[in-house]
């Protein structure tokens, strides 16, 4: 059965449910960020990169303040649309938060921490494979 059948039967097996989770997860999570004007977003694929998830979306909030308040919107959406506890790191000062949803990574910089660490480099985003998002 192809995955086209099995969309119209209705059944799903646990591989096309895990896609569709991850591709919920990510889409939740760029949400999020559009709607509190995340600045320079984009998601990078890390199949077959890495073990660690299948997507790294990086971003820009402008200040700590606006770094603290879209990773907490982040974090109740997640928690409100059922995807759990996500694991987070740095929330207290703000300069760089990340946040583990499992699948999706989050990383979310002031300006200059972001310049300074580079990730879209070392993840290579600056090739074809990483995603530039309107934004």
């Amino acid at each position: 059965m192809t995955l086209s059948e099995t969309s119209r039967n209705g059944a799903q097996g646990p591989e096309t449910a895990a896609l569709e989770r991850i591709d919920d997860l990510r889409a939740l999570a760029l949400g999020c960020l559009e709607e509190m004007k995340a600045e320079e977003t984009i998601a990078i694929d890390l199949v077959g990169k890495t073990s660690l998830a299948d997507t790294m979306i990086i971003t820009s909030g402008r200040s700590q303040r606006h770094v603290g308040s879209i990773a907490d919107k982040i974090l109740q959406e997640l928690k409100a649309k059922g995807f759990g506890n996500a694991r987070v790191e740095g929330l207290p000062a703000c300069d760089w938060v990340l946040i583990d949803a499992g699948d999706v990574l989050v990383h979310i910089f002031r300006p200059e921490v972001r310049g300074f660490y580079n990730l879209e480099k070392m993840w290579g985003a600056d090739r074809p494979a990483g995603q530039p998002l309107a934004g």
